[in-house]
């Protein structure tokens, strides 16, 4: 014991002041190091023998050690009895009586969950187990309202944090604030660190002096010992070499026999695993030899399968019975069938597609309640009824006071749109073909379509200057001079000062056939006809102010259908049976050609402010199109179970309504942005029902009011209906 105290201070005493010196290289060989060994081996015997008497010392000491510890204990000393049902001794220890400080009933019961997702007890009543295994209840805790009072009353209460485990607030400590101020303010978290301590000196200090190259200059090769073991493992290999046990690579030399690849084997990639090929189908009762008689067709239902296309058929062959397995011929599209079997096995691709988790609803469009876009008509308020023939056109003035409508036994009724009184009808000897009022308000006339003819009609009730402006304008005084090429197209006015005949009547070319449109533009003076003839004849633009009429096309692909102005620019758009083309008539030259994919176009219409054009055919198609975008369709809607006959844009409310021959009035609600790159707005309103299918025709066109969201139209049963919102 002395002797390692002696060792311990010797140890000490060296740092002071001294610097350790390093152990010197052992410079002797393998054969010192033999001898070295039978040396320690005598060494060993002595060593046992001081061990032994050193353990005879130990047990002195520890008997010595176990009497002290008995003077020092503070436990109480337990008392040997003799026990009552064994008979032998034992010991007994008094009770022990704690102080208040070792109780734990105060002490909060923790949670030795561990380190998992605290969210896996969202829905039960605890959040962990203690110590012993038993439930940590959840604490009660209370709404927002609670948590806002609870820091308003206590003014600790920002320095306390949630406990996930607890599920409770806990108080931080003085540390844990000073750490969180610290981490706040960018500083080091450690309190103690000092970033401006003292440099420390490591190779200039007392006794720290190093021996280290002051340079990066590699070591020069006359330093360079070679290593003895290296050599001999060297030799080795060479010897081996020389001795044939280790053989060098053969050159590789081309070879003449023929080499086979597996090329069906894959190497390991890390693409997944491609699909199984598909199972073939089991036989069933219809493959037998001898099947029921139910699986048997018959003669019918043999031609049946023989006239159905190979795509269509229920199976590829017929059943067919057997009364033994030897009359079995071989079957005929064996060779077949094992060539798909192949294809389906080496040939076809196949992938795992991923299903897309998509709610349906989700793909429908957010659109606005069509309560929220009123008003719109909603009911049949009032009809006039044409006893004679069916109505096929309807158009109102300009006020939206008056609504003219004509029929196929050559009869224009003039009603009053909120009464619903015929007050003047005019008879021709044709059908009508188009009536359409003029769009000034300055002047009221309206322009009636029939066989090679139009006729300008003045209502009756005019106010005086109206019919003195409107008379100057169909039956001037002074007519204008004659321009310089003739028209074909004679204009004639009327002496007549009663309203019962035309004031003016135009007569078109001889066999141009009957008008079946009239369009007007905006300022009143310029409209264009479209007769049923097709050629150069069937579309005519009248100048009134000039008494004037020309064809603007020498030469027309297709049949004309209809034709419009646009409302602001010099454009004027041609509907042939299946494109749109749309002219420049400044310019004389071709903008654009839409192509709303319909066979054949019954109507068409454009939005007032001139960007959008809506197209219908026969083929139930209603196409939306964007004048400044694609010439495909925008949209295409398909409402309609019948033939479309009629659209029309309401001029002031976003409105358009569409009628068919289905007998129903289909009203959108249709909202333009001045902003290019919104969208406009369609949104399906109402159904109006209330004109009967007669003879496969419904309703044949469709007009709104002007200054209100009301509707008319005409329908083939014979009436023409308001419809009011």
């Amino acid at each position: 014991m002395e002797s390692e105290d002696e060792d311990a201070g010797e140890e000490e005493g060296s740092d002071d002041g001294e610097v350790d010196e390093f152990p010197e290289i052992d410079t002797r060989s393998d054969s010192e190091e033999e001898e070295e060994e039978e040396v320690v081996a005598g060494s060993d015997e002595e060593e046992e023998e001081e061990t032994d008497a050193e353990d005879e010392e130990d047990e002195e000491e520890t008997d010595a050690e176990s009497s002290s510890e008995e003077e020092l204990r503070i436990f109480p000393k337990a008392k040997t009895i003799i026990s009552k049902i064994t008979g032998q001794p034992k010991r007994i220890y008094p009770e022990i009586e704690p102080d208040y400080d070792s109780d734990s009933s105060t002490e909060d019961t923790s949670n030795r969950v561990g380190n998992i997702p605290m969210h896996w007890y969202d829905d039960l009543p605890h959040v962990g187990y203690d110590i012993n295994g038993k439930k940590v209840l959840r604490p009660a805790r209370g709404d927002e309202l609670d948590k806002f009072l609870e820091t308003v009353d206590d003014p600790n209460s920002w320095t306390t944090a949630f406990d996930k485990k607890a599920q409770m607030d806990k108080p931080l400590t003085a540390e844990e604030l000073d750490i969180i101020r610290r981490l706040q303010e960018n500083e080091n978290p450690d309190a103690a660190y000092d970033p401006y301590e003292p440099t420390v000196e490591w190779f200039t200090g007392k006794g720290k002096e190093e021996v280290m190259p002051l340079s990066a200059a590699p070591e020069p090769k006359r330093r360079w010992v070679p290593s003895k073991w290296e050599k001999q493992k060297v030799m080795k290999i060479v010897r081996a070499i020389r001795q044939g046990r280790i053989v060098p690579n053969k050159p590789k030399t081309a070879s003449t026999k023929p080499q086979f690849y597996p090329i069906w084997n894959e190497g390991p990639s890390n693409q997944p695993a491609p699909l199984p090929a598909p199972k073939p189908r089991l036989p069933t009762h219809a493959e037998s030899y001898n099947p029921p008689e139910e699986y048997v067709p018959t003669e019918e239902e043999r031609k049946e399968w023989e006239a159905t296309d190979k795509e269509d058929r229920e199976r590829d062959f017929l059943p067919q019975k057997y009364s033994s397995l030897r009359h079995v011929p071989a079957y005929n599209h064996f060779i077949q069938e094992r060539f798909s079997r192949q294809l389906d096995l080496y040939m076809a691709p196949r992938i795992q597609r991923k299903k897309l988790q998509i709610d349906p609803n989700s793909l429908i469009p957010k659109l606005p309640s069509p309560s929220s876009l009123k008003p719109f008509p909603t009911y049949k308020s009032l009809h006039v009824t044409h006893d004679k023939g069916r109505p096929r056109i309807v158009s109102v003035s300009t006020d939206g006071i008056w609504a003219a409508s004509g029929d196929d036994s050559g009869v224009v009724n003039l009603w009053e749109v909120t009464v619903g009184k015929v007050v003047k009808s005019w008879k021709f000897d044709s059908k009508i073909g188009s009536v359409e009022w003029s769009p000034r308000i300055d002047v009221s006339f309206l322009v009636v379509g029939i066989e090679d003819h139009l006729h300008f009609l003045v209502p009756p009730f005019l106010a005086p200057n109206v019919l003195v402006a409107t008379t100057s304008l169909l039956a001037p005084a002074t007519l204008p001079p004659q321009p310089a090429t003739p028209s074909p197209i004679k204009w004639k006015s009327s002496s007549s000062d009663t309203l019962d005949k035309p004031i003016l009547t135009l007569t078109l070319p001889p066999s141009s056939g009957l008008p079946k449109q009239i369009s007007w533009h905006r300022k009143g003076d310029y409209f264009a006809t479209v007769s049923s003839t097709e050629g150069q004849s069937g579309v005519w633009i009248h100048q009134i102010s000039r008494r004037h009429s020309q064809a603007p096309f020498k030469k027309i692909k297709g049949t004309v259908q209809l034709v419009l102005f646009h409302p602001t620019k010099p454009n004027f758009f041609v509907a042939t049976q299946r494109y749109v083309r749309m002219y420049n008539l400044a310019e004389q030259k071709l903008l654009k050609t839409f192509q709303p994919g319909i066979r054949w176009i019954s109507s068409m219409d454009i939005h007032p402010l001139g960007d959008h054009l809506i197209v219908g055919g026969y083929d139930r198609k209603l196409c939306w199109f964007d004048l400044e975008m694609s010439d495909k369709p925008y949209k295409v809607l398909r409402y309609h179970t019948r033939a479309i006959r009629s659209l029309h844009f309401h001029p002031t409310y976003p409105l358009f309504a569409s009628s068919s021959d289905d007998g129903s009035i289909q009203i959108f609600h249709a909202r333009v942005y001045n902003d290019l790159m919104t969208d406009p707005l369609i949104v399906p309103l109402k159904i109006l029902r209330g004109h009967r299918v007669k003879d496969g025709l419904g309703v044949l066109a469709v007009r709104w009011v002007p200054r209100q969201p009301w509707l008319l139209s005409a329908g083939a049963d014979g009436d023409v209906a308001l419809w009011c919102s």
